[in-house]
Formats: structure tokens, C-alpha cells, sequence
């Protein structure tokens, strides 16, 4: 058992100060067997175990406990993505591309006015891109000719040959998927890279 509760190997600001971590299991909701667990769903669950860690710091003792549980009570409620935040340096270029190119509307229900600068929601099915008129940390130049090595944001569409044929009206540069499954990437005025799915039904 004192081999499986080695100090972490990881560094930490404190490192220097560390003088000495014991470690004292104390289980709960375990039966006699410390080693038994069950398979649900092809997985393996263990039962909960809290750990309680005494540590003297310069001298000073701390007393940390953690506990371990089980995914279903770790579940939190993810639903789905809500939006996604996109930087612009001018809402009115952004706008164009996104709603005349694109054909997103924008979310009137949002507000435009309650934060310090300028944006815009647009609705993307039942989500939303966040448009936010602000200094963008990112280099603008550089970045990877394929959208599909960059970080990107990704939608879902029905027919990626028209939207093919709308970028090359428009003249928006692209690229297609280098896997070969539909899919097309590009970037907005801001280089931000976009990739669209084609999806089935």
C-alpha cells in the first residue's frame, strides 16, 4: 500500500518549501477487498475513496483532503456548446461576411449594449457566435494554410458544394478536407479560421 502513495512528481511553486507529505487513506463506501471495482457500460468504476494528506510547509502543517467519485456523481448536466466567441477588429466586416456570405442572423434577444464594446450574437441552428469588437491577441500573419491545422470553429451544413460555389463567387479562398470527407475550411476578414461539415438528414 505505502508504494501506490508517492508524493506527485509533478513541480509545483511550492516545491522548496516542501519538507515532508504523508499520506493517510481513509475509505468510504468500500468493501473489505481494496482492490474491488465494477464494470458498467464496458467501463470500469471504482468506489469513491477519500485521501486526506497532511503537509508541512515551512513549518507550517496543512491538512488537504480530496475525494475521489464515480462519473455519475461527477455529472454536472453538460448540455451542448452554447456559443462560441469570435474576435473582430471591425463588427460591421465581420457582420457582412457572417450574414450576407454565410447567411447567419443575427439573435436580436441578446444584448449588444450591456457589455463594454461592441458585438454582435448570430444564431448557428441553436447555438450562437459571439462577434466581440476587440484586440485580437493572435497574430494575424503566419497562420497554417489549412484551417484544419489552425484552432477553428466548426459547423454543421447540408451541402458543402454550394457552399463551395458561394466562396468562389465571393472569391473566398479555401481549402477542402485533406481526408477527403466533405468538409471545406476558410477564414473570416479576421483570419479566423472556419471549418463546415457536410452532415447527413
Amino acid at each position: 500500500m505505502a508504494s501506490l502513495l508517492k508524493a506527485p512528481s509533478f513541480v509545483s511553486p511550492l516545491q522548496q518549501k516542501l519538507n515532508y507529505v504523508s499520506f493517510s487513506p481513509i475509505t468510504t463506501n468500500m468493501q473489505s477487498n481494496f482492490c474491488r471495482a465494477n464494470v458498467r457500460n464496458g467501463r470500469c468504476h471504482v468506489p469513491n475513496m477519500a485521501i486526506k494528506a497532511q503537509v508541512t510547509v515551512g513549518g507550517d502543517v496543512l491538512d488537504k483532503e480530496s475525494v475521489a467519485t464515480n462519473k455519475d456523481e461527477s455529472d454536472y448536466g453538460v448540455v451542448s456548446i452554447h456559443h462560441v466567441g469570435i474576435l473582430c477588429e471591425n463588427l460591421e466586416r465581420s457582420l457582412d461576411f457572417y450574414q450576407n456570405i454565410l447567411g447567419l442572423e443575427i439573435n436580436e434577444a441578446r444584448p449588444h449594449d450591456k457589455l463594454p464594446y461592441r458585438g454582435a450574437w448570430l444564431w448557428v441552428g441553436s447555438e450562437m457566435i459571439h462577434l466581440m469588437e476587440l484586440p485580437n491577441p493572435d497574430p494575424l500573419t503566419g497562420r497554417p494554410a489549412h484551417g484544419g491545422r489552425d484552432r477553428h470553429t466548426c459547423i454543421a451544413i447540408r451541402d458543402v458544394l454550394k457552399l463551395k460555389a458561394i466562396f468562389d463567387k465571393a472569391g473566398i479562398p479555401y481549402t477542402l478536407s485533406k481526408s477527403g470527407r466533405p468538409a471545406i475550411f476558410a477564414r473570416d476578414p479576421d483570419t479566423n479560421a472556419l471549418e463546415f461539415t457536410q452532415v447527413e438528414g
